[in-house]
């Protein structure tokens, strides 16, 4: 088992998406990647490896047993059936009968297609997810299962598979020390045991994390500055004149020793002045050191293919037949519309009351027929149908762009044929459009008095439901096409705008310019206005003769027809039903093409100025940083508050999902008696293992929590705290960091400042203020730099974290409470951070985070400490 550490950028990422074949196509790599001596030609990597991303993309929607299930059935079994098969006859041969309950086990995992297996339930054991397993996994607006558990949820769709070689990047993303530690340790046995290859990158793996992994490979600036077993690895370093602290973690010491700015301090030869090591010197120092030497040897004699066991690689794309997976993302599909039924409801609805008012405003009474004066208010009475209908369609863009991100990363990773899950979005989509077109031609095709005949009616909603179907194709492609929502409603009200224009709508088919006459015959929306309107005017309510001399047409029907340059015969119809269709399947197809081929998009890197200004300075440690501004030099001054809360008790409703269950209890209680104080000038660090209550004690101290129910007493420097005044001396700082990417830095916090400071600040004062918080947070060198979309563009995920307290920080709040904030960072990183925390406190206000993971040097910045263990108070530290 081998743990990849690397400062950021330094390719973590990048090598291990090499590695599992997942690099951009169109990118440029040399050299020679094999497995068991084979070439990437030869199978297919993406199913015989598996990569476990550092971002959490789920459908939060489901279930964590549903997305774990989901992620099984897709990956299948591989070749477990194959080798049990062999495996039975070889001990039939031997003469061996094996365990009962291991024969029992290693049968059950080797059943494909079923909706539970016991794959499923061991995964959530191994991982704690068997607590929240019927939870959803939810996002920014649905309710759902913490950060961490998230994270362990994308560990675990992987552990589903039969890969057998597993690359995890930054899995331990919002857990704490124990539950990483157990994790590591799982899969330290499925490695021991089951002969599997394992790489897992970390950023601040603890030591005793560390210590249970063989081999380490140290990447920096894209050089493998080591690649060997771990004992080594500090012999290595010293050979080279750097040596670990006794009080320093081993993995943040190789994460800072290759940095410019850090490596000094690791210097130990006191006889020789120390220089600058690069990281190219200390790859070149690798090769001819002896484990570099043994590793070359080794690479020198090639594996023979011959000893490769058939199973060992996979060779058929996908996990299960076609059918097979249709049927598995046709039932996925299936609960998502289950579990979004409101929005489907709510268009019917929608649909309801427009044509309620469609009604009253074209009602049959009002609207005489059979002259050509009358055809008016007939055509306003289409064309809003037509729009209604057109409009209605709309849901899909958002629906398709929602879908995304999780649907490049199943595609990419080869859980089932892209346009299965395309097919299956046009097929489920289908009874949902026959329901709306039916309910809008019911309701207001008589009362608005269009021609009674039956066949009449039928056509109309054929032409109807043609006309959304062609909609939902067209959106559905858009969204696909254009893959960011803020784009896609932009140019879909451009692309909408553009059909209508040359529909026959607002300008008839004589008036169109000769250069513009191709775009007429090729908007949709000119055949949905032909086929409603040739159903409507060529009935017999209509075939009154012509009087009006100017158009020649028997009837005047065709007259009306003919004027606004629409077809003039009952074919008329059925050749725009036709065409309807034929766009129907162009834009089905379009959006087929687009699942398959097209990515989520590229990020790219930017170096900041930050970098720059900062290239020859070294690290400053968390207890020597950069002397902040006191209390009497602030611009504007606060006044300190101590908070103290004493026997608090939180309770929500019981979940559905957990009375059904089995639990009796009206009400689930999240915390329980918990007590204690947080004083101004003094940083205060909240401990616990994930799910603990870290993050639900601080939303309700800081009053977040607008539902369920709070007892105990809550005080701020002695007084009962109230909302309406906490709210404007206290900030928080969220664990993910929302910003606008548009907008530099400096302009970023000035908008924070001009909304949240009192009126009777003036400009020049809270400018000077906005520049002592930048300062404050060393943001002061970044000010100008864009805000980006994270991982992206932009600032980094560090420099994020900083901007968090910053925005906050201008609010000049006298207690400030932050979610993780070295959450997601590797060492280096976190200290930066824990050092702008330190500046705050040092100005006197009052500080408490929630902290996962921390290293010696992030424990030892924090003046006191509170451990909660089960929604309790464990112990406090002062």
């Amino acid at each position: 088992m081998t743990l990849l550490l690397g400062p950021p950028s330094s390719g973590k990422s990048t090598f291990m998406r090499a590695l599992t074949g997942k690099l951009d196509k169109a990118l440029k790599v040399s050299g020679s990647i094999t497995y068991c001596g084979h070439t990437f030609e030869e199978f297919y990597p993406e199913r015989t490896s598996a990569y476990v991303s550092q971002y959490d993309l789920h459908n939060a929607e489901m279930t964590v047993r549903e997305t774990l299930d989901f992620s099984r059935r897709c990956l299948g079994v591989g070749a477990r059936y194959d080798m049990l098969a062999e495996l039975a006859v070889r001990e039939r041969e031997a003469g061996i009968k094996p365990d009962p309950e291991i024969d029992a086990y290693m049968k059950a995992t080797a059943v494909q297609g079923q909706e539970s297996n016991i794959v499923t339930d061991l995964t959530l054991k191994v991982l704690g997810l068997d607590i929240c397993a019927d939870m959803p996994i939810g996002d920014e607006m649905i309710r759902g299962v913490s950060g961490g558990q998230r994270k362990r949820v994308t560990t675990g769709e992987m552990l589903t598979g039969p890969a057998r070689a597993l690359f995890m990047d930054e899995i331990s993303t919002g857990l704490d020390s124990s539950s990483t530690f157990q994790i590591v340790k799982y899969i330290r046995q499925l490695v021991h045991v089951m002969n599997e290859t394992v790489m897992i990158s970390l950023l601040q793996p603890p030591p005793e994390t560390y210590n249970l992994f063989d081999d380490i490979i140290l990447l920096s600036e894209g050089y493998v500055v080591y690649h060997g077993p771990r004992e080594n690895i500090l012999e290595f370093f010293e050979s080279a004149g750097f040596r670990c602290p006794e009080r320093k973690g081993i993995a943040d010491f190789l994460q800072e020793v290759t940095s410019k700015k850090d490596q000094q301090q690791y210097w130990y030869l006191d006889q020789e002045q120390y220089r600058h090591v690069p990281v190219p010197e200390f790859a070149e120092r690798f090769k001819s050191f002896h484990v570099g030497q043994q590793m070359l040897k080794e690479l020198q004699i090639p594996f023979d293919k011959s000893k490769t066991h058939p199973a060992a690689l996979t060779t058929n794309k996908y996990g299960q037949s076609s059918w097979e997976s249709f049927k598995t993302v046709m039932s996925r599909e299936k609960l998502l519309m289950k579990r979004n039924s409101f929005i489907y409801i709510f268009k019917v609805a929608q649909l309801v009351i427009l044509g309620l008012i469609a009604m009253t405003v074209f009602l049959r009474t009002k609207m005489p027929h059979g002259q050509f004066s009358d055809s008016t208010k007939f055509f306003g009475a289409l064309t809003f149908s037509l729009m209604t209908v057109l409009f209605n369609g709309f849901a899909e863009l958002q629906f398709t762009i929602k879908m995304l991100p999780t649907f490049y990363k199943q595609r990419d990773f080869l859980f089932f044929p892209p346009w299965t899950i395309g097919l299956v979005n046009i097929i489920s989509k289908v009874p949902v459009s026959l329901v709306e077109s039916i309910v809008w031609v019911v309701l207001t095709y008589y009362v608005m008095g269009f021609a009674p005949a039956a066949g009449r009616f039928f056509r109309m909603l054929l032409a109807f439901f043609a006309t959304h179907q062609m909609a939902m194709g067209l959106f559905r492609f858009l969204g696909a096409v254009l893959k960011s929502m803020v784009v896609a409603n932009t140019l879909g009200m451009f692309v909408i705008l553009l059909i209508f224009l040359f529909g026959g709508i607002v300008i008839p088919r004589g008036d169109v310019r000769p250069w513009w006459i191709w775009a007429y015959w090729a908007s949709p929306m000119m055949y949905s206005q032909n086929a409603i309107s040739v159903n409507e005017f060529l009935s017999s309510r209509w075939a009154n003769p012509n009087n009006n001399t100017s158009i020649d047409a028997p009837t005047v029907g065709e007259a009306i027809l003919k004027a606004k340059g629409l077809f003039t015969r009952e074919s008329g119809f059925w050749v725009s039903i036709g065409a309807i269709v034929g766009f129907i399947i162009l834009f089905n197809i379009l959006y087929l093409l687009a699942l398959t081929y097209l990515s989520f998009g590229s990020s790219s890197n930017t170096v900041s100025d930050e970098e720059n200004e900062n290239e020859t300075n070294t690290s400053i440690p968390i207890d020597e940083a950069t002397n902040p501004p006191t209390q009497s030099q602030i611009t504007l001054p606060f006044q300190p508050l101590s908070l103290s809360f004493n026997h608090v008790n939180y309770y929500v409703d019981m979940p559905a999902e957990m009375r059904e269950q089995g639990f009796t209890e009206s009400r689930l209680q999240l915390l329980s008696d918990i007590s204690g104080a947080f004083r101004p000038g003094v940083l205060t660090a909240l401990v616990g293992v994930s799910g603990a209550g870290k993050t639900t004690l601080m939303d309700v101290l800081a009053g977040r929590k607008t539902s369920g129910s709070i007892e105990g007493s809550i005080t701020v420097s002695g007084y009962p705290k109230k909302q309406e005044t906490f709210a404007r001396v206290s900030g928080y700082c969220e664990q993910t960091d929302i910003h606008s990417p548009n907008v530099t830095v400096y302009e970023s916090i000035l908008y924070s400042a001009w909304l949240r400071l009192s009126s009777d600040v003036d400009e020049n004062t809270r400018k000077m203020f906005v520049e002592e918080v930048m300062t404050l947070v060393e943001l002061d060198v970044l000010r100008n730099a864009m805000v980006g979309l994270p991982g992206v563009d932009g600032l980094s995920t560090e420099q994020r974290k900083r901007l968090t307290i910053a925005v906050e920080l201008v609010a000049n709040p006298s207690i400030i409470f932050m979610d993780e904030p070295t959450s997601g960072l590797d060492a280096r990183a976190a200290a930066i951070v824990m050092r702008a925390v330190r500046n705050t406190v040092n100005t006197g206000r009052t500080v408490v985070c929630t902290i996962h993971q921390p290293s010696i040097d992030i424990f030892e910045s924090f003046d006191e400490a509170s451990a909660y263990e089960k929604r309790r108070t464990s112990y406090l530290c002062w």
